[in-house]
């Protein structure tokens, strides 16, 4: 019984653009007790793989966090079997704004610890006391209420390239380093400020929500379904859109275009660009903005360093990897002091009016 991916990416590929089938890119997740993780991983990876679903799915014993791809004649029957499953009939699911047949290209199903990787200990609090979810258009009242804080829950990097208008987006690498950063910078505000969440489609304001209601905040709020769900509201309902630029996405598109605003700029020469790549340099595999001009000149590398690596026969640039393995040294997000242009790092609640 196959268990596990026996084609490569660029196999999959080639058999996507052969087939000509338009696939929908979905995100969803739901918080659930599950008691055997590897049985409820290997059904999933059966079921999801004779109907021909690709993406990156998390299943922990605390619940699941999906990010995938099904071919549209599929759906109703990837949807059928989802409701199949006691915790997840009718859950929400995130359909994307702008679709990639080639979004991805694997389909991997894994055991973690937990959906999210947060760092907090959930027996020390009740996860089940969450904020009050929000739609987009009490959202929208919600933030241009002036005794509302409104928290971007994202990593530097996604809201770097979009987020919504007066959000205060923490300079963090990681959702765990925001939380304890909000909860310090805000601590003076716990009974008196409207506490407003957002993230992309919802997932880490569910955990956010619940750890700072137990921190003592009084108001704490949350975007339902995050900026995704946000979008397609705004456009079925005619409300105003309070977003600018683009949505990060953690697929192979790397991001949706929610608004024409370009408010990012090139790492490397610092022109308006929004665009996010991996350095072509295998070791290096950073992850910067990029504009069109710089991607040319550099052949999408982020150091002259590494465009000369790419140069090299590929077993010499495959020893040159030996040893390092796939760190978080070595993958990073925009961090590299090479990169002249790339976010400052700074205080963001330093402009806070209060």
């Amino acid at each position: 019984m196959q268990l596990y991916n026996n084609l490569s990416a660029k196999e999959r590929a080639e058999l996507i653009e052969k087939a000509g089938k338009e696939r929908l890119t979905i995100s969803f997740y739901k918080y659930a007790k599950i008691g055997n993780t590897e049985i409820f991983r290997n059904h999933l990876f059966i079921a999801w793989d004779q109907q021909e679903v690709l993406g990156r799915i998390y299943v922990a014993n605390e619940g699941i966090n999906a990010q995938l791809s099904v071919p549209a004649e599929n759906f109703e029957d990837f949807k059928s079997h989802l409701d199949t499953i006691y915790f997840l009939e009718n859950v929400r699911l995130n359909i994307a704004i702008e679709h990639d047949n080639f979004a991805f290209l694997k389909l991997k199903v894994k055991v973690r610890n937990k959906i999210v990787a947060d760092g907090l200990n959930d027996d020390t609090f009740d996860v089940t006391n969450k904020g009050v979810h929000v739609n987009a258009q009490k959202f929208n009242e919600l933030i241009e209420d002036s005794n509302t804080v409104l928290v971007d829950m994202r990593n530097h990097y996604e809201s770097e390239i979009g987020h919504f208008k007066n959000a205060i987006t923490p300079d963090v690498d990681t959702f765990r380093e925001s939380l304890d950063l909000i909860e310090e910078d805000l601590k003076e505000h716990k009974e008196d400020k409207k506490l407003v969440m957002y993230c992309t489609g919802g997932i880490r304001c569910e955990k956010a929500s619940a750890y700072y209601k137990h921190k003592g905040f009084k108001n704490v709020f949350q975007l339902e379904g995050g900026i995704i769900n946000y979008v397609r509201q705004i456009e079925a309902e005619g409300l105003e859109n309070k977003f600018v630029g683009k949505n990060f996405v953690f697929d192979e598109r790397r991001s949706e275009r929610i608004s024409d605003d370009v408010i990012a700029n090139c790492h490397q020469c610092g022109e308006p660009a929004d665009l996010h790549t991996n350095c072509a340099n295998e070791a290096c595999h950073l992850l910067f903005i990029q504009c069109e001009a710089c991607k040319e000149k550099m052949e999408n590398c982020c150091s002259t360093n590494c465009q000369d690596i790419i140069k090299l026969p590929y077993e010499e640039q495959k020893a040159l990897r030996k040893g390092q393995g796939n760190s978080n040294d070595i993958f990073k997000k925009g961090r590299a002091d090479h990169l002249p242009y790339k976010k400052d790092l700074r205080n963001i609640f330093e402009t806070l009016k209060m």
